[in-house]
């Protein structure tokens, strides 16, 4: 098999096959595209995508021979309603041909995380996990949490299931083994211990306070508990504060003492024994309802890493071995595999699964169902939890359902709301101002999709929050207008919550009718008399006003959005005031790095010192040429 990472791995360019059909969502149009396909398709292993009449991916499927798998969808009444409908929306196919079906595999999941198909099973929480990182490109290397790619050398521990599991790992770690967790800048212009020497969380290695060999010794006994040897390093530990004692070394015997404290706290919190387990993923299924629910376990070193659990879209029909299939392809998208994969079913395509999954990580993998002893009870602990886990999500789904449901009988909605949008806008005294959208839906906050407005209108007054909000909305809607007109892409709200009174309100229903939107509901949320929290009036379009009763449940849930939005502005406003304090007037001067910024502060004490330097001057500042001189002074001057 080919690398995977090989450039030329997938030749989509040779191999694609696309026929358009007739616009109308018809089922014999689907067919008739997807047999003028057939004519032309090789009986390879590949990948396949069924498009609409617009060139949106609905589907993408991968086959070990591609003519008899696509053969397939022409035979109408053998497919189940969810794939008729898919046939009747197909107009057009996309094929790639591949070296052999794991490749097909790995392609099939790139795919769908890159297109998100509406009939394809997605794994919906694709945020990238948590590692703790043991950098190796300092002679004293740090610890520290890590998330994205994984570039920088040094080891990676993980994935861990939440920054929650990381952050106690990393505090109990620093207490063991004395690792620093600095920044190299931090580090090199330290001349006396920081406080977590004081606190003993560090050996200080940046004062000298230990040498090269002992901090090799704390790394090398780190690497050892991360790779699953803490009993090593509990017997190590335990003789080095015997021999401290017996040579009356109280204090050194008693840094040892909290040091096996640590350890011994570490191997406490792991809810699940998984001694001599080795690295190890274990998978577990729950189906309710229609609803699955998927409880993942991540085991590291035979320690427990913590467990997430996952629930799927798109799995109305689709069998729960294929679901799980699915899911298992694409979380390992992203996320390292362990050698060890243990899952609750048989799974039809485990074999190609772990070729595949092997064939990317550079070593073998193994999918099992465990039948006894301790691999059986960790799965039956992660099946309870799924099922638990799942039982949950129905319960939360019920309610929020029921509130949705409120919230459009209050606000006179057809139907209860797919997407809430809740805007609001923070400044301070018109300095940095900003407008921020957050957006609900059934599920809860759809943060990926939160957004914030720089408000860059020049003849908006400072601290005008009339026109903050026209300028946000005119943006937002202007753009909603210009990229989905037909408002099919599910990007337009149901509802608008503002937070603000009658006044933003109209100032955001002109913006509205100048745009020609008039099916939009749009809703003030003031905070009432004496600002306080279950007094909100609501400020609707036709000049009505009301408030709820201080116990309503559906007046908490509009709490929480409004909340959400002012937390979110408040937040993305800090970050600009941050980032304005710490700007320098030379920002401005183009081809001026922090190098010759920093040389040119050094000399001159300030920026308006090197804004009114002669060109003499600015020449005779060290580490500046005369070029970088001439056009530090004709930015200023010309000016």
């Amino acid at each position: 098999m080919s690398s995977p990472n090989a450039p030329d791995r997938f030749n989509e360019e040779k191999s694609t096959f696309t026929i358009r059909g007739s616009d109308a969502p018809d089922l014999d149009a689907g067919v008739a595209a997807i047999r003028n396909v057939l004519a032309t398709l090789p009986s390879r292993p590949g990948v396949y995508r069924m498009q609409d009449a617009r060139g949106d991916v609905l589907y993408v499927g991968k086959a070990r021979a591609l003519k008899n798998r696509v053969t397939n969808y022409t035979q109408v009444d053998r497919l189940p309603k969810r794939l008729q409908r898919m046939v009747a929306h197909t107009r057009s196919m996309t094929i790639v041909t591949t070296n052999n079906e794991a490749e097909a595999l790995l392609l099939e999941a790139q795919l769908i995380k890159r297109y998100r198909p509406a009939y394809n099973v997605l794994l919906r929480d694709d945020k990238s996990f948590p590692f703790i990182l043991l950098r190796a490109d300092h002679d004293f290397p740090r610890i520290q949490k890590h998330r994205g790619a994984r570039r920088a050398k040094g080891n990676y521990y993980g994935p861990f299931a939440s920054a929650g599991s990381v952050n106690n790992t990393l505090n109990a770690l620093q207490k063991l083994f004395l690792l620093r967790s600095c920044t190299d800048g931090f580090f090199k212009n330290r001349d006396r211990p920081c406080l977590l020497y004081q606190i003993k969380r560090c050996s200080a290695p940046c004062v000298g306070r230990i040498d090269a060999k002992g901090y090799d010794e704390l790394v090398s006994d780190a690497k050892a508990f991360l790779a699953g040897k803490s009993t090593q390093v509990q017997t190590k530990l335990g003789g080095q504060m015997q021999a401290a004692a017996e040579a009356m070394d109280f204090e050194l015997a008693a840094i040892l003492r909290d040091r096996l404290r640590a350890l011994t706290f570490i191997q406490g919190t792991q809810a699940i024994n998984a001694e001599g387990l080795g690295d190890a993923d274990i998978f577990a299924l729950a189906c309710k309802n229609g609803v699955m629910g998927i409880q993942a376990f991540f085991i590291r070193g035979g320690q427990n890493w913590g467990h997430r659990s996952f629930f799927p879209a798109h799995t109305n029909d689709v069998p729960e071995d294929e679901v799980l299939t699915s899911f298992l392809t694409q979380f390992y998208e992203e996320v390292p595999p362990p050698r060890t994969i243990f899952v609750d079913r048989e799974l039809n395509e485990a074999a190609l699964l772990g070729e595949a999954l092997g064939a990317a990580a550079g070593f073998k993998v193994t999918l099992s169902m465990p039948q006894r002893g301790t691999r059986r009870r960790l799965l039956d602990q992660a099946k309870r939890n799924a099922e638990e886990a799942l039982d949950r999500r129905l319960a939360e789904s019920t309610t929020q359902a029921k509130l949705l449901q409120e919230v459009a009988d209050l606000f006179d909605l057809g139907e209860p709301p797919d997407r809430i949008e809740i805007y609001d806008n923070s400044h301070i005294q018109g300095t940095n101002a900003l407008g921020a959208m957050v957006v609900a839906g059934p599920e809860g906050f759809r943060k990926g999709q939160y957004r914030k407005f720089n408000i860059k209108n020049p003849d908006t007054e400072p601290g005008d929050d009339f026109a903050m909000m026209r300028e946000v909305f005119g943006r937002r809607f202007a753009r909603a207008q210009a990229e989905d007109p037909d408002r099919d892409a599910g990007d337009w709200p149901d509802l608008v919550l503002i937070d603000g009174g009658r006044g933003q309100l109209n100032a955001v229903k002109g913006v509205m009718e100048e745009l020609g939107i008039e099916d939009v509901c749009l809703v003030g949320v003031s905070k009432g008399p004496d600002r306080h929290a279950g007094r909100e009036v609501f400020h609707m379009l036709d000049g009505r006003e009301f408030q709820l009763p201080v116990n309503a449940p559906v007046l908490f849930y509009l709490q929480r959005l409004r909340d959400e939005a002012h937390r979110f502005a408040i937040g993305a406003h800090r970050a600009k005031r941050a980032k304005a304090i710490g700007a320098s007037p030379l920002d401005e001067v183009p081809g001026i790095g922090p190098a010759r910024k920093k040389a040119l502060l050094m000399h001159f004490g300030t920026g308006r010192a090197v804004r009114n330097a002669s060109l003499q001057d600015l020449q005779q500042a060290p580490g500046v040429s005369s070029a970088v001189a001439q056009q530090v002074y004709d930015f200023y001057h010309s000016r």
